[in-house]
């Protein structure tokens, strides 16, 4: 498509016209997935597809056990306990002492920080250097760093619930989260983690799957490859029921 000329459209058709452009580029270039084995997963081949599932509970009815049949799912912290994905993130100190505590690292591959509490752990893998960012950006970061060319971000919300007042987390009211009474956490600091993944690599698609009139910053909407796709066009791609 044809680079639009801003000066004969007003700010909301401008606004548009752009949105309808990412959207047709995200039709030409969704092909068939390929099937990825899971015996070689540290080695993940160009071109292939991946999934970074964050707690926002946008996410809450996407089926992951089917997702993970068309490529590598990256997680977050207490994802563990309902679902095993391919990488498990945490850098919360008090989520590596219950991972640690389950012994899920011992059979799944786990990435943390290095911290002087986790030095007599075994199990774990360490980031070199320390990213010292949020879990759901630095399991995008090391997504891109596998060498997907297309990430699917699941359950990045963002703004926190009832008009972005209350804490958004599937996993509020559990042992080391907060209420779902408890006021929303700040997210500027993560999505700017957010953005410079998505910056830094050009070559890669990223698609955030969104609920209809979901928060978007306009921070990630300037990025060339960042797309937003809303859910219900998500399932009818990957033909979830």
């Amino acid at each position: 498509m044809a680079k639009i000329d801003k000066s004969k459209y007003s700010k909301q058709e401008f606004k548009k016209l752009q949105e309808q452009k990412k959207l047709l580029k995200i039709k030409n270039s969704l092909q068939p997935l390929p099937i990825h084995p899971k015996d070689n997963i540290n080695e993940i081949e160009s071109n292939t597809t991946a999934f970074v599932v964050g707690n926002g509970v946008s996410r809450r009815d996407i089926p992951l056990k089917f997702l993970k049949n068309l490529g590598p799912i990256y997680g977050c912290n207490a994802l563990y306990r309902e679902f095993n994905p391919d990488f498990l993130i945490a850098v919360d100190v008090k989520m590596i002492i219950e991972i640690n505590r389950a012994g899920y690292q011992n059979k799944n591959e786990v990435w943390t920080n290095p911290n002087r509490m986790f030095e007599k752990m075994e199990g774990f893998n360490f980031f070199h250097p320390s990213k010292g960012w949020s879990s759901g950006p630095t399991a995008l970061w090391l997504a891109a760093k596998h060498n997907n060319k297309r990430i699917f971000i699941l359950g990045f919300d963002y703004k926190g619930l009832d008009a972005g007042k209350k804490f958004n987390n599937i996993y509020a009211d559990s042992p080391n989260y907060k209420k779902s009474s408890d006021n929303a956490t700040f997210f500027g600091n993560w999505m700017r983690q957010t953005r410079t993944v998505i910056f830094e690599n050009p070559n890669i698609e990223f698609i955030r799957i969104i609920e209809k009139n979901t928060y978007c910053p306009e921070e990630l909407e300037k990025l060339d490859n960042y797309y937003t796709l809303e859910k219900d066009k998500f399932f009818e791609y990957f033909r979830i029921m």
